[in-house]
């Protein structure tokens, strides 16, 4: 696809803004509330991440993903970064023997989508990551996979004849390190994500199950947590490029564009898959063992979340991202 055809894709597309329904607005100020809470500043002693999706963490991304960052409460966000510097390790341990004895493997640390979601957050509520969280910034660079990709599976990190990252484990990190200065190691991000069209999941053997996720990418969820689609990449490199006047490879987000453009011809976008169903969390029961149980979702989640249903906060993603498009195009910094 030329310029001329991308530049058509982009004209055509109304720019729409959806209202938020009461129900939502509703749930916000529920959640709001929730957040302020001694029972989630608790929640967050006891973990900083689990249960889904019934935890601060979860509904502290969702306000942001939201548009609602400034309805976080500073008590709670005083609260996450007090939680997250309280790791017993500020690492990712890859080898069995990077984890010390008697560590809780599901709970003692924390993973590149759940630190670079978090990092989104953080930074939308004021937060300088860096001072707060010092380990963070030198996480993006440690991690690295040799094609700028990261993968959350420490796995994938011992394969000694392919890079098997994940776009799920990459997303994330690439939009925090948008958020701040241009870098080496966020332009590789950008670049494995572009490097896959957007669209494509792992060729590894080692991540071979990403080829059969990839399937659905092309299908908008929400809310998203750290789960990957096409619009959520397209918007992700099209910020990069935006923020750090980095070039975009006209080849490699046309196509995204062309879908996108042809599943909601009038700029509406419409949920197409729950990201959120079927899975399973760690929990803490009431003798204070940890297990594996059911997931329970909450009234805010629920209403945003229904499949086939318009979505505002899409539909608001997918028109800025045409916006900031069309100024990289303008700009020269689409290259055909």
């Amino acid at each position: 696809m030329d310029l001329t055809l991308l530049r058509a894709y982009l004209a055509e597309v109304p720019d729409v803004e959806l209202p938020i329904s009461d129900p939502v607005r509703r749930g916000i100020d529920d959640e709001a509330a929730y957040l302020a809470s001694d029972a989630a500043v608790a929640s967050l002693a006891q973990d900083t991440y689990w249960p889904k999706w019934r935890s601060p963490w979860w509904s502290m991304v969702l306000l942001d993903e939201l548009g609602a960052a400034d309805r976080i409460p500073a008590r709670i966000v005083e609260a996450m970064v007090a939680g997250l510097q309280a790791l017993p390790l500020h690492t990712f341990p890859i080898a069995a023997s990077d984890w010390p004895p008697g560590a809780n493997r599901a709970r003692d640390s924390t993973c590149h989508c759940a630190l670079g979601c978090m990092t989104r957050v953080l930074t939308a509520c004021g937060v300088d990551v860096a001072a707060a969280l010092p380990w963070a910034p030198p996480w993006f660079t440690r991690y690295q996979m040799a094609d700028g990709g990261y993968n959350c599976d420490e796995s994938a990190y011992l394969v000694p004849d392919e890079c098997p990252s994940s776009m799920v484990g990459t997303i994330s990190l690439l939009e925090a390190m948008t958020l701040g200065p241009p870098s080496d190691v966020c332009d590789r991000a950008a670049q494995m994500v572009l490097g896959r069209g957007l669209t494509a999941g792992s060729t590894t053997r080692h991540n071979a199950d990403e080829r059969i996720a990839a399937q659905a990418w092309g299908a908008p969820c929400f809310p998203r947590f750290y789960y990957y689609d096409t619009l959520r990449g397209l918007a992700a490199v099209v910020a990069w490029a935006t923020a750090h006047r980095r070039a975009l490879p006209a080849t490699a987000i046309a196509p995204t564009v062309a879908a996108l453009a042809a599943a909601a011809p009038d700029g509406v976008v419409r949920i197409g898959r729950s990201a959120v169903a079927g899975r399973t969390t760690w929990a803490c029961g009431d003798d204070g063992a940890w297990s594996r149980q059911a997931t329970s979702t909450f009234p805010l989640l629920d209403a945003v979340g229904q499949v086939g249903a318009p979505s505002p906060a899409l539909t608001h993603q997918w028109h800025r991202t045409r916006q900031r498009l069309r100024g990289l195009v303008d700009a020269g910094l689409v290259t055909g």
